[in-house]
């Protein structure tokens, strides 16, 4: 069977050395703070994450989508070596995915042997990263590129994102909250909880007091949304923006809860260009499930 190369984009938020050693090639996302531009490092420097969030305290960092030319270096270099299935970051999050697009329409005509399919992942995150590490296990079991194309075609639909957020201050500095909302949630403890809906856009959907009903709550969902409820044995992947106790206080209540599933629960960062929209205080979880709403 022909092998082929399996690509992603560094907002996976898996760390780069766990994407590398899987023989993932990835293309970074940047952003720009005081006059600067930083790569969305994916953990390669230890010191990344801490001189972003100081970074944060002064001001939001601007992010931009990649472009045509850059994916057009990314697949160039790629097809020298074999065919290529990239999984691209949602459209929901960014528009990037059409710069893929418009690249492999014409790279396709510079190598016409060679196969490149560019899926639009509709995940963010470490939900992004669960489908591209399922991809990547059925590559290492033999499946042929389009085999591994068609489940991710269908499994990006499947792959749930149920967040909380305990600080409020970057919704509302990033317009998705009134001042006068952040402010009264802030004083009552209030949590609100989110979710990617079908086509990968953020919709927050209901609130809760405190975030330990707030991990309660998204039990409570995946409980619903999991393939087999708690019999679920699939993976489940959980990312964190600088509340790491937070996180593992999550990590707990599922594996309590839910004793089938593959593996230990895996705890991620969320990288630079998500946690510069979402700000500290967020705690994600991701599994496979019926399809979104």
């Amino acid at each position: 069977m022909k092998p082929f190369i399996l690509s992603c984009e560094s907002t996976v938020d898996m760390p780069f050395a766990e994407i590398d050693a899987r023989g993932i090639p990835v293309l970074f996302y940047s952003y720009t703070a005081g006059g600067e531009e930083y790569a969305d490092d994916m953990e390669r420097d230890p010191n990344a994450q801490e001189r972003f969030y100081q970074l944060l305290q002064k001001e939001i960092p601007t992010t931009s989508q990649l472009n045509e030319y850059q994916y057009m270096e990314f697949f160039t270099k790629l097809l020298e070596q074999g065919d290529v299935l990239h999984i691209a970051f949602g459209s929901g999050m960014t528009k990037s995915v059409q710069g893929a697009e418009a690249a492999a329409e014409k790279l396709r005509k510079q190598f016409p042997d060679r196969k490149l399919i560019v899926i639009d992942s509709l995940c963010s995150s470490s939900g992004y990263g669960l489908l591209v590490d399922g991809a990547a296990d059925l590559r290492d079991a033999g499946k042929s590129l389009e085999e591994v194309a068609a489940w991710t075609d269908k499994m990006r639909h499947r792959v749930h994102h149920q967040f909380f957020s305990t600080d409020l201050k970057y919704f509302r500095r990033s317009g998705r909250m009134s001042g006068a909302t952040a402010t009264v949630a802030s004083i009552l403890n209030i949590c609100p909880i989110l979710r990617l809906n079908d086509e990968g856009r953020i919709i927050a959907y209901d609130k809760v007091r405190g975030k330990r009903n707030a991990i309660n709550y998204i039990l409570h969902k995946m409980e619903v949304h999991a393939k087999d409820g708690l019999d679920y044995s699939g993976k489940v992947f959980i990312s964190n923006s600088n509340v790491p106790e937070d996180a593992k206080a999550t990590k707990r209540a599922i594996e309590e809860k839910f004793r089938k599933i593959n593996g230990e629960v895996r705890i991620y960062n969320i990288g630079t260009i998500i946690a510069s929209h979402t700000g500290p205080g967020t705690v994600a979880v991701f599994f496979f499930g019926d399809e979104r709403e």
